[in-house]
This record gives C-alpha cells, structure tokens and sequence, in this order.
C-alpha cells in the first residue's frame, strides 16, 4: 500500500530515517569500549519472579571489584548524572521501574572517546551495566513510578576524598546530549 502524499522513492527518502536498535534495549554506533552490558535471567513462577543481579566471581563483569552497594531512588522524569570517576568503576542494575542509562566516553585515549550509549534497563528488561572509569554517566526515570537502582562500586564512598565529578546534565559545554523522550 503507498501513502497518497508520497509521490515518488525520492520523496520517501528524504524522511529522517529512524534510529534502530541492533542491541535490544540500547541505542548507539557501537558500544563504547570497556563498557559491559548482561541481560539477567528471570526467574518466575506463580509466587512471583526472581532475578539474580550479579555473581561475585563474573570476571567479564570485573564483580571481584565491587565494594559496596547502594540504592538510589528516583521520581519519574528525574534525571541523575552526569557523573564521571578517575578510578572507581560501577555496576549498575534497575530493580524498580525502567531508566535510560547514557553513556559518554571521556577517555581521550579510547578508540570509542565521544561515543554516546543509551541503554534501557529495570523490571521490563533485566540487565547489569559495568561502566569503566572515564566515562560520564546518569540515569533518567522513564517509568510512571520511582526506579531503584542499585549501584555496586569499585570503591568505598569517602567524602574526604571523592572520586566523583559533575556537570550538568542539561547545560554544559561538554557533552552534546538532550535526555528528553526522542519522538519517532
């Protein structure tokens, strides 16, 4: 079937094409290097489901270096980022509701370095997301609930010497990204 206002091939490929997932759950050229994306397995049955968030002994997943585990919750439409450590690495799983997680690959030396990553993640797709050092991140709830997600980082938090820096996550000068819904 052919739309009426669409007279000639010409005409349909001057349409913006739209953005496709080669990943499920993730947009972007590639993924950005070092950079590790797990589904988990869910588990359920007529008294409800489980999923395991991540063994201790994953050595893709680096989960040898996790050192502790926090939980942050977030309003819908809130947006948590951008983060970005020197040394500490993170782990990060939604087990409540579904975030976007963007990525910015800030490592000058990396061969993926100002590559952006989008990855959907929570109840609806079960995942883990292992973020090296050197790379900004944040979460924006895109469910009508609050999101938990939690976090396992390489490093013990210590707020005498914090291996975190920020910048805005709508106006900054660094990272050319709009965290609104992108309308297809």
């Amino acid at each position: 079937m052919q739309i009426e206002s669409i007279e000639s091939i010409e005409d349909f490929n001057k349409l913006e094409r739209p953005r496709v997932q080669n990943i499920p759950g993730f947009y972007g050229e590639e993924l950005i290097d070092g950079v590790v994306l797990k589904d988990t397995k869910l588990f359920s049955d007529e008294r409800g489901f489980l999923t395991e968030l991540i063994r201790l002994d994953d050595e893709e997943l680096k989960a040898q270096n996790i050192k502790q585990f926090i939980a942050s919750y977030s309003y819908p439409g809130m947006i948590k980022g951008w983060h970005l450590h020197s040394k500490q690495e993170d782990h990060l799983i939604c087990v409540t509701g579904m975030v976007k997680v963007a990525l910015y690959d800030y490592r000058k030396d990396s061969p993926t370095y100002k590559v952006t990553n989008e990855i959907f993640m929570g109840e609806k797709y079960p995942r883990i997301v292992y973020i090296p050092p050197g790379i900004f991140h944040g979460t924006k709830n895109v469910g009508n609930e609050i999101s938990v997600v939690i976090g396992m980082p390489s490093l013990f938090y210590d707020p005498e010497d914090v291996d975190e820096r920020r910048v805005n996550p709508i106006n900054n000068d660094i990272i050319p990204y709009d965290w609104d819904c992108k309308m297809e």
